[in-house]
């Protein structure tokens, strides 16, 4: 039976030191050998890339293994509905997107569920050409280029507070040549990377409004799992939540070499450069740790934020006010301010 992270919390918060002394100490810790590890599965909603470094960290530093599972990274993509292998039971947790994947899953009946929020902050931005516009409000004679998905979710929102219209959206193909020529044009984006990619082939730095910082209060990079894991696994569940948890402690502030590399080799076309840039915004713009989680831990999921943020969605008309929208998440294996003593300075 995994046992419970936080109870080995003195010595897997060593962890955070360098990665060969970490090895050690988590083979201290471990069962005497990987067959005696319950095995966890755990799919992405992507390629591998730095915003899942905390993952990967927690699998190689021997993390998740101190509490007595051995976890399988399973990579998404384009092509790839892990969250459908999920439900169908052939993976026990998947990377969910935001709260309204978890807010639609209640309204469509299934049985998914929301254990952890790593990331606090959804890092959905809009960019705009260097000094074109004041923020949000001032995006009205704009064209803004949003896919499908953001067009019903995020831009009803910035109908509803911000003044946008449907007329000025266009469909976004992920391809920025139409923004890079048209200082005009809004773009939609993440974060953590097309900034960067608009600098290299661009050649100039955008301008970027990170939604979370205006109003779209959702958690990102969640932890879904199904109803019946949580039942019937309830201490490889914590043990996986937990070990992510300082899987990203370690990740963003100790020795991730092996992370990177890890993902690397998985992902060529994510080179250091990108690893970077990726982390320094994460870092910069409190993308796991702030507000809640700067108290109760990475993770961290109150159902005040969750209320609110299903509130502006009822009021953008992308939910329906009737959803019985608590039952998207389950807080019984976070907010217990696990890590937080692994921050620098804190």
């Amino acid at each position: 039976m995994p046992r419970r992270l936080s109870d080995l919390h003195s010595t897997v918060a060593r962890l955070a030191i360098p990665t060969a002394m970490a090895a050690g100490l988590a083979s201290a810790t471990m069962p005497a050998s990987a067959q005696d590890l319950e095995q966890v599965s755990f799919a992405l909603n992507w390629v591998p890339v730095a915003e899942h470094g905390g993952f990967y960290q927690a699998m190689l530093d021997g993390t998740y293994a101190a509490c007595g599972i051995e976890v399988e990274i399973i990579p998404g993509g384009p092509q790839v509905n892990n969250r459908a292998m999920m439900m169908g039971g052939q993976i026990d947790f998947h990377m969910g997107g935001d709260l309204l994947q978890a807010f639609n899953a209640v309204a469509e009946d299934v049985p998914i569920v929301a254990i952890a929020a790593i990331f606090q902050k959804n890092p959905q931005i809009l960019m705009t050409h260097p000094g074109r516009s004041e923020g949000l409000s001032d995006m009205d004679d704009m064209t803004v280029l949003v896919d499908d998905n953001a067009f019903l979710s995020y831009y009803q929102w910035l109908i509803q507070d911000f003044g946008f219209t449907p007329g000025q959206r266009e469909v976004y193909t992920y391809n920025a040549a139409p923004f890079l020529v048209d200082e005009d044009k809004v773009m939609q984006g993440y974060l953590t990377s097309e900034p960067y990619l608009i600098e290299l082939e661009g050649g100039f730095t955008p301008d970027v409004w990170l939604l979370a910082d205006f109003g779209f209060d959702s958690y990102a990079t969640t932890i879904e799992a199904m109803q019946s894991t949580i039942d019937e696994r309830p201490d490889a569940t914590r043990c996986f939540v937990e070990g992510s948890i300082i899987g990203w402690y370690n990740y963003l502030y100790g020795d991730n070499t092996a992370a990177n590399a890890e993902i690397q080799r998985l992902n060529p076309d994510f080179t250091d450069d990108k690893i970077e840039f990726a982390i320094s915004q994460m870092l910069e713009y409190g993308v796991l740790l702030s507000g809640d989680a700067e108290t109760l831990g990475i993770g961290a999921i109150t159902e005040e934020k969750a209320g609110a943020f299903f509130e502006s969605m009822v009021g953008a008309g992308v939910l329906d006010g009737d959803l019985d929208w608590q039952l998207a998440f389950d807080t019984q294996f976070i907010n217990q301010g696990l890590g937080l003593d692994l921050v620098p300075d804190n």
